[in-house]
């Protein structure tokens, strides 16, 4: 039986932080939409885009002319509300990369702004951009941003009002129910389908895990999604509503997993769907409205590691869940397929520019011996070579033209590597050579991460999750290991 099912391929992997016993699991939670439920990204943020785009025109504001720019923006960066800027910052919160609107920041723009700030995402200022969501509504912002600065949108207004009005605009399609209504009525146009993710949930529910759906989409869009993405591909007269234990729709999280609501059952009539207080014991396939996560356990009688939840929202789903509960979590990444497989093509030429920076930093540690060596000659102090100072004169004059010509090699390639995925802002993990703030938001909360929820077929239910040892500067390289990119960024000067 050795080798009897097939590794998946290396995108399709599940990566673990810390270490994950499935067998011990009795529970697992799901969000729906970019868990369960996949979207075409582009297709759905372009409508999401141009619902926000017709609330401004309706307003009298002058964005006719506007489009939906897939690459502007990706996961995880953060809009500087106060100043107009889109960020992406590094795993310490230090500013990497910015746009001010949709134009690049150059280094002294950039340093003259952020030298001294650190990111902390509980301000006010910073929004975080959580979920794929969050790209129409970025996008839009940061093209908004340059009509305000040329003065061509009703004011006064500062870059905080502006984003404000964009959230309200956007909030306020998703109140009409406009947007959701244009995917279900089709779904196909949308919906990303997925077949393995119906046998992976089933694979789970025959080894004996409760399976709950907890997502803050209403009934009446959660019922024709979850058909459209899992009913063609369960066995024949089943449907989803049987693969899960607990349905809660409208969850309202964060404050799901942080607060204590009153817990309603759907009456489901058809397109209608009347609510009723609910008391005593869950019942099995009633779905419910609102609750906490309190109850929930209490009717589960399972409580902090023996749930697993698995989100795509870093911090409605992974984020408070761990910290407030301490469930076990997991973090569904969908571009991380992408991300992968952009490292993977890049390998030949990063292992070229692995070997060019070896010699760039031996050269550039024999200059710092030589510009050593002629600073004590010329304030006579200190142990001093008998090599005369022409000599190191020249061999110095020698090491600046081969510098100058390794820089010509590698700026092509250190600038494919870090606009590798997206042009604008590179990878989503990383942030110059460092871990950029997602990758440490990963890190911290989310005990394992993985492109889609069909991944655990490849691992089965049983599976004993290990993290890697834990890597340190002085640490010799390990083979295998996360590629590391030099930086070619704006702020590879002073900044950590």
């Amino acid at each position: 039986m050795s080798g009897y099912l097939p590794g998946p391929p290396p995108e399709r992997g599940i990566f673990c932080n810390r270490t994950l016993n499935m067998r011990a699991i009795k529970a697992i939670g799901y969000d729906m939409d970019y868990t369960l439920v996949h979207y075409q990204v582009e297709a759905w943020e372009r409508r999401a885009y141009e619902h926000i785009r017709l609330g401004l025109l309706a307003q009298g504001w002058p964005v006719d002319h506007l489009s939906f720019d897939p690459v502007l923006s990706i996961r995880g960066l953060i809009i500087d509300t106060v100043k107009g800027n889109l960020l992406k910052a590094n795993r310490f919160g230090f500013v990497k990369k910015a746009l001010h609107g949709t134009r690049p920041m150059d280094f002294e723009s950039q340093r003259a702004e952020y030298a001294r700030t650190i990111i902390d995402l509980s301000e006010k200022r910073w929004m975080f951009l959580n979920t794929l969501f969050s790209l129409s509504e970025a996008c839009i912002y940061a093209q908004l941003v340059d009509l305000l600065d040329a003065g061509k949108l009703p004011g006064p207004m500062g870059y905080s009002d502006l984003y404000e009005i964009v959230r309200r605009t956007l909030d306020a399609a998703h109140m009409a129910g406009k947007l959701k209504a244009e995917i279900v009525a089709d779904p196909e146009r949308y919906v990303l389908a997925d077949p393995e993710t119906a046998l992976a949930l089933l694979d789970q529910r025959s080894a004996g895990k409760k399976l709950l759906l907890i997502t803050n989409s209403e009934w009446a869009y959660t019922l024709p999604m979850m058909h459209a993405a899992f009913d063609p591909y369960l066995p024949s007269g089943m449907t989803w509503r049987e693969l899960f234990d607990v349905v809660i729709v409208s969850a309202r999280k964060p404050e799901f997993f942080t607060t204590r609501s009153p817990l309603f059952e759907v009456v489901d009539k058809g397109p209608e769907a009347l609510l009723r207080p609910h008391a005593g014991a869950l019942k099995t396939g009633v779905p419910y409205f609102g609750g906490s996560a309190v109850e929930l356990e209490r009717h589960l009688g399972l409580s902090g590691d023996e749930i697993l939840y698995v989100g795509d929202h870093m911090f409605g789903d992974v984020h408070v869940s761990k910290n407030v509960l301490r469930w076990r979590t997991a973090l569904i990444l969908r571009e991380l397929e992408d991300e992968v497989r952009a490292v993977a093509s890049f390998r030949a030429t990063e292992a070229k520019l692995a070997e060019k920076m070896v010699l760039k930093e031996r050269l550039e540690a024999e200059t710092c011996q030589l510009r050593l060596e002629l600073q004590r000659r010329r304030l006579q102090y200190g142990p001093r070579s008998q090599v005369p100072e022409e000599q190191l004169l020249s061999r110095q004059a020698a090491i600046r033209v081969e510098l100058d010509a390794l820089d010509a090699e590698l700026g092509p390639m250190a600038r494919a590597a870090s606009e590798l995925s997206n042009p604008h802002w590179g990878l989503l993990t990383r942030a110059g050579n460092d871990k950029s703030h997602l990758a440490r938001q990963v890190e911290r909360y989310a005990d394992i991460y993985t492109s889609r929820v069909s991944n655990f077929l490849f691992a089965t239910p049983f599976v004993y999750l290990r993290s890697p040892r834990g890597s340190l500067p002085h640490d010799p390289n390990v083979p295998g290991g996360t590629p590391v990119f030099p930086s070619t960024d704006s702020t590879s000067g002073p900044n950590p």
